[in-house]
């Protein structure tokens, strides 16, 4: 049997800009991506938690140590700068990684700056 864990996620970003006329997708800083260990193209789900909405997009890469976090096409009707999300991405895992599985948390500052990383076991704190 295969179970559906969090991967990763990116926690309380804060949306830089909401762009309707993209075709799609959410672009985000590479460094975010990196940390978060997020694919370009990569599926993940995105909740609001300045109005509830809830949606799932793909990611794709920003300019780096911008701290972009930008919603495109439809998805931007559902959020506004300076609002804040939560960045998830989920992966199947066998039976037998689940009981050892850590997903990485990425915590952000209001400029979308790491300020923690969490990585399986071992967490991180950005200096400023």
């Amino acid at each position: 049997m295969e179970r559906t864990l969090l991967k990763s996620k990116i926690h309380r970003a804060t949306v830089t800009d909401a762009d309707l006329d993209y075709e799609g997708s959410i672009t985000l800083d590479p460094v975010l991506m990196e940390a978060a260990h997020l694919a370009h193209h990569e599926r993940v789900e995105i909740y609001n938690v300045s109005n509830g909405e809830r949606l799932a997009t793909y990611a794709i890469p920003g300019v780096p140590g911008g701290g972009e976090v930008v919603l495109n096409g439809a998805a931007a009707h559902l959020v506004r700068p300076g609002h804040l999300v939560i960045i998830c991405c989920y992966a199947s895992f066998d039976e037998s990684e689940v009981a050892d599985h850590k997903p990485d948390v990425v915590f952000v500052d209001a400029d979308n700056r790491i300020v923690e990383h969490k990585s399986g076991r071992m967490a991180v704190t950005a200096a400023h």
